[in-house]
């Protein structure tokens, strides 16, 4: 850095000692100069043998502009100012302190280069050249023998080798590493902040400041028209605020089919008439009798006069989104700006849950200040409440990840607002996860070995647990947690499988000792699967289900803490969902081996990839029902194909023309027309094919899932090392959104990482 500025500096020397000279010839031409100039020619003309006091002379005219811009016009109170700003970028501990007494009222009106350390290191370095220029200008001048010369050019030489070598990482006083790599005199883009080149904090330790704005509570309720009204066996009733507000939830859903089952209609009444008056009670008694239909198509009609908008209407709300998002959207953690990722408090309206839910159609009721916790740093500007209300507690925890939580009423479980997948704290715990699963692939066949032995235990206990693990470890199964009965669906895990879900085969369909699971995993989705096991898993099964009726618990004596309790003691930090990472990670790292063709075009190499996600998907039961416009999206795609087929077919009968046409002629045109056919074929080849993979994918994805296990359970240094290495843009495979989320991973991970 110090290398290009000093060749900088080297070329403003030379170039302002040849206008020097080229002045000083023009003085003897042109006399009509004006004084001040003549002045400084003598000034020069004096120091001719001089080439130190040269520079200095062009050092003070360059000092004398910069004093010009200072609005006080006072050096000494910039060089007291200049030594403030560095004392407080070197004291970075009590930065937040700092910033209070700097009138930093806001986060959200800091920029993040003033957060970044890099930045910070840079600003300093060109504070320390303007004290050292202040301090030259009261130094005695002194007249450069040629000695002096040869010395400095070989201490200029040797500062040029020093800027070469690669720049050290400083650690400031927090642990937090800054680089000096930027070149002076060029505008470069700032360096983005890369949380995982600094140390992390110990002992449960998540941050040390956290200041922001609270979330954005939901509009309140704006009443209904008076032309559209709710009747009540077919006459009009005006109904109260309340009552009203909940009635539009169901209008609202009135063509879904949610509204048809009878426990979502029986649950919507009954909290429904919690909201009525006394008088309403009494005249609604059937909700059969209750006509939505106005209310419904009121709602309908808004919904596409929104589709309608202008552009104008659509920009402003656009722009109030924007207003928002900058004032709530932002946090400031630990001296960086940090995105939010949901500062919006969910709006009250109708419980839908997954599948049969027992408490779909319940109220979820509005959310207010005194609902909400807050968290934040005891020396940070607290968020206000909305004015009249107060919050219920606010909390200063950093040894916890959320912002603000509060308790829904359906579940009675706790929602928080976190962070954005792309900060620091998110990024830290994926890294954090990929890395313990990378550690169980180095003592998996230890483990693996080690359940085998407990299959022949004397203890029930231990084979239990043991024959659990391999269910597990080779299905990828949940561990599944315990809950009380009819509090949600039914749902379970590996831990609370029952009788009733598994069927044993002798043999099935030419394979032997086959079991056939079929039970509701997590969201209510199906998991039903026939595997092969092994002979003495199998015997132990038909001894576990012994005696037992369906509805018995298959692993009578294990739950998921007994589990978990247990794998702690094989690896530091194994859980049952590492051993879900682990498998999804290292099946996608060889399905990519052994299916990626480096001879493959593009899109037949995302093909490949997609279908190594594909087999991760199956593996971890991420299903999903075909989507509504499935059929329709598929006959557009065809229609596409089919006329592109019919563009081929033109273009190679041209093709053949072309060079019936060349061998005729044998002309330089048309050669050239027989080139340009070719290339047009090619050309539409490749868009054919193109389309016929997208076609491929399409109807193989149809009821599989694949972002679920790409976000969360695959290691995405696998993906971002497939791309290098076979030169696939990181774009097709993680978008912007998910790029941010992974900028740790694309930082480090080399074309010849495997996980």
């Amino acid at each position: 850095m110090s290398g290009d500025h000093s060749h900088n500096d080297s070329q403003i020397d030379s170039g302002s000692r040849h206008n020097d000279s080229h002045k000083h010839k023009d003085k003897y031409k042109d006399k009509e100069h004006k004084h001040k100039d003549h002045k400084k020619d003598k000034e020069r003309e004096k120091s001719k043998y001089s080439n130190s006091e040269h520079r200095d002379s062009s050092d003070k005219k360059h000092r004398d502009k910069e004093r010009l811009k200072l609005k006080d016009g006072s050096s000494d109170k910039q060089k007291d100012k200049h030594k403030e700003k560095k004392k407080e970028e070197r004291s970075f501990d009590d930065k937040p302190k700092k910033e209070k007494e700097n009138g930093f009222e806001s986060p959200f009106i800091k920029s993040e280069p003033e957060n970044n350390f890099y930045h910070s290191l840079k600003h300093e370095k060109s504070l320390k050249r303007e004290r050292d220029d202040d301090d030259a200008e009261f130094k005695p001048k002194k007249i450069k023998t040629e000695n002096d010369r040869s010395e400095k050019k070989a201490k200029k030489r040797k500062q040029e080798e020093e800027d070469i070598k690669p720049k050290k990482k400083i650690k400031n006083k927090k642990g937090e590493v800054a680089t000096d790599g930027k070149k002076k005199g060029k505008k470069e883009p700032e360096e983005k902040w890369k949380w995982w080149e600094e140390e992390r904090y110990t002992d449960g330790v998540k941050w040390k400041f956290l200041e922001h704005k609270g979330p954005v509570f939901a509009p309140p309720y704006d009443p209904l028209p008076s032309n559209v009204k709710f009747y009540y066996d077919g006459k009009h009733m005006k109904l109260s605020s309340t009552a009203e507000e909940v009635a539009t939830f169901f209008a609202k859903m009135l063509d879904h089919e949610y509204t048809t089952k009878e426990v979502f209609r029986k649950n919507f009444y009954k909290d429904w008439r919690k909201e009525m008056t006394s008088e309403e009670k009494s005249k609604i008694t059937d909700l059969n009798k209750c006509d939505f239909s106005e209310m419904s198509e009121y709602f309908k009609a808004q919904s596409e006069a929104r589709k309608a908008m202008t552009k104008e209407d659509k920009q402003k709300i656009k722009e109030e989104n924007e207003r928002i998002l900058q004032e709530y959207g932002f946090c400031i953690m630990d001296n960086h700006k940090e995105r939010i990722a949901n500062f919006r408090i969910e709006p009250p309206g109708l419980f839908r849950g997954r599948g049969d839910h027992p408490k779909m159609g319940m109220l979820k009721r509005r959310i207010r200040p005194e609902d909400i916790i807050v968290n934040c740093s005891k020396d940070s500007k607290h968020p206000k409440p909305p004015p009249g209300t107060k919050w219920k507690e606010v909390r200063h925890d950093n040894k916890v990840t959320w912002l603000v939580s509060w308790t829904e009423n359906i579940q009675g479980s706790i929602k928080y607002i976190m962070l954005n997948p792309s900060s620091r704290i998110k990024g830290e715990k994926d890294w954090q996860k990929y890395e313990t699963a990378r550690r169980l692939k180095k003592c998996v066949e230890r483990i693996r070995a080690q359940y085998r032995d407990d299959w022949k235990s004397k203890e029930m206990r231990i084979r239990q647990r043991a024959v659990a693990l391999y269910f597990i470890d080779k299905l990828a199964l949940r561990a599944g947690n315990e809950k009380e009965e009819g509090e949600t669906a039914d749902t379970v895990g590996c831990c609370s499988l029952r009788v009733e879900h598994l069927t044993l085969h002798q043999e099935m369909d030419g394979q032997e000792y086959v079991v056939e699971f079929d039970f509701l995993g997590k969201d209510s989705i199906r998991y039903y699967n026939k595997v092969p096991v092994e002979k003495r898993v199998f015997k132990n099964l038909q001894l576990f289900m012994e005696d037992k009726e369906p509805e018995d618990d298959l692993f009578d004596r294990l739950n998921t803490s007994i589990l978990n309790k247990h794998l702690q003691e094989l690896m530091d930090g194994l859980t049952a969902k590492v051993f879900r990472t682990y498998n999804a990670s290292i099946t996608l790292q060889q399905q990519l081996n052994e299916i990626t063709n480096s001879e493959d075009n593009v899109p037949a190499k995302i093909l490949s990839y997609n279908r190594a996600n594909r087999a991760v998907a199956i593996l971890c039961n991420h299903q999903r029902a075909p989507p509504k416009t499935f059929e329709k999206s598929m006959q557009n795609l065809q229609t596409k194909i089919d006329a592109k087929k019919e563009q081929l077919a033109d273009a190679k009968r041209e093709l053949k023309s072309a060079k019936a046409d060349a061998k005729v002629r044998r002309d330089e045109k048309s050669k050239k027309a027989v080139e340009s056919k070719k290339k047009a074929v090619q050309r539409i080849e490749e868009q054919l094919m193109k389309l016929e993979v997208q076609a491929t994918d399409r109807e193989e994805n149809k009821q599989i899932a694949l972002g679920t296990s790409k976000l969360n359970y695959l290691d995405p240094r696998i993906s971002i090392a497939w791309c290098k290495k076979f030169g696939i843009p990181i774009e097709k495979i993680y978008n912007k959104t998910q790029r941010e989320k992974f900028a740790w991973a694309i930082d480090m991970a080399e074309k010849d990482f495997q996980f």
